[in-house]
């Protein structure tokens, strides 16, 4: 019997491997990634971030919780377990006809104005609130049937405005399910905004909500199919020389999602190659933005730098060009789910390298920024346990209280 207190996720997914009688090449075929990337993850040289890809290993070690991977601290069951209490509620709106939705409700509909407004409110609260998930899920049932009651009340010029709105307020339908594990559902909420995009024949709201799709479609480990999505989306988006800046905003957000779609399919050049492209786009847009909530700007394209580096085994690039990235302070334009997700990556490049103080400094850094978010990281919780193994007597006390926080018992 293995002691998850003392094994990363790749000495795990290698021990489990072995148990099984599965080659290197084998198990990497059926997860739809290369021997390379398999034996890099189990020699600890790159990381496993989605969740998704952790319980396709899961199932094809015939494994019945993903935290035999990743440790027992959270209870990542494959055979049934609590949802969040706001999913049910969720699911049936979005199961509901559209056109059933916002019938009957009392008072009258927004306008398109109070709609728009009440849906940077809830975006306001998830993307800068440390304690975001149980405000925001209980709004979004309510929410999606007042936005769909608004928009059928609403005609002339106003009708875009609020149909932009409903796009937006799917989108976070679409980035709140996938963070809270239902994927399918978050799918749904994704091709759903994109349909109605694809009618408006808006060239900035197709781009974003193909962002959106992307995204999803990464999670899943579906890489090709949104690699190959953000590449076609980008050439039937492309902006002229007078397109706005939500536009541009939206085009070079759909470069990020196909950078991290190709690097996680294998094809590092290609990332690379995209991530120039971004860049380029974002030193035509010349700030950081977040238009439709797509996080675009030199900061973020920076950030994927860094991210691509890491992806590719190379910590000390990953460090140099951290060197480089100043990362917003919170509640600035950039969502503190970013931000959070960038600290987590350069602190695995610090624990790569074996620097155990500069790990210990971005672990405080990420508790201080998001005190809840830090406890979903399986990077953080193994970051954690092996610091634990040989706690020096300057680390111990922040460590403790860390380890205490996030559930990681010595």
């Amino acid at each position: 019997m293995i002691n998850p207190s003392v094994m990363t996720t790749g000495e795990r997914i290698r021990y489990y491997r072995t148990k099984a009688g599965k080659p290197q090449a084998a198990l990497a075929g059926l997860v739809g990634r290369s021997e390379d990337w398999l034996s890099k993850v189990e020699r600890n040289v790159i990381k496993i971030d989605s969740l998704s890809m952790l319980i396709r290993i899961s199932r094809e070690l015939n494994l019945d919780n993903v935290a035999d991977l990743v440790g027992s601290t959270i209870d990542l069951s494959l055979v049934g377990g609590p949802e969040h209490p706001s999913v049910p509620a969720i699911r049936r709106a979005l199961n509901a006809p559209p056109s059933h939705l916002g019938l009957g409700l009392p008072g009258d509909p927004y306008t398109a104005q109070q709609l728009g407004e009440r849906v940077v409110e809830a975006w306001g609260i998830y993307e800068n609130e440390t304690e975001r998930y149980a405000p925001v899920g209980g709004m979004l049932p309510g929410l999606l049937a007042e936005a769909y009651a608004t928009l059928r009340a609403t005609s002339g010029e106003a009708e875009l405005d609020a149909t932009r709105a409903l796009v937006s307020l799917l989108h976070l339908h679409q980035v709140f399910l996938r963070r809270v594990g239902e994927r399918k559902l978050s799918l749904r909420a994704a091709d759903r905004a994109m349909q109605i995009a694809d009618d408006t024949g808006d060239p900035a709201l197709i781009a974003a909500s193909a962002w959106n799709v992307c995204g999803i479609l990464t999670s899943s480990g579906e890489v090709a199919d949104s690699l190959d999505l953000a590449r076609s989306t980008i050439e039937h988006c492309r902006p002229g020389d007078d397109a706005t800046p939500e536009h541009l905003s939206a085009y070079g957000a759909l470069h990020l999602a196909a950078v991290i779609a190709a690097v996680r399919d294998s094809k590092a050049p290609t990332a690379w190659d995209l991530l120039t492209q971004a860049n380029t786009v974002a030193e035509r847009l010349g700030t950081d933005r977040n238009d439709f909530h797509t996080s675009f700007g030199p900061t973020n394209v920076n950030m994927h730098g860094v991210h691509l580096a890491a992806e590719e085994g190379d910590a000390a690039e990953a460090l140099r060009l951290a060197d480089d990235v100043e990362v917003p302070e919170p509640g600035g334009v950039l969502p503190l789910e970013r931000t959070t997700r960038y600290l987590v990556e350069v602190m695995h490049a610090h624990r790569l390298t074996g620097d155990d103080f500069g790990t210990l400094y971005m672990l405080k850094q990420i508790m201080e920024a998001s005190p809840e978010e830090i406890r979903y990281f399986p990077l953080v919780r193994e970051a954690v346990q092996s610091l634990m193994k040989r706690p020096r007597p300057q680390m111990r006390g922040d460590l403790q209280r860390i380890a205490e926080h996030v559930g990681v018992l010595a």
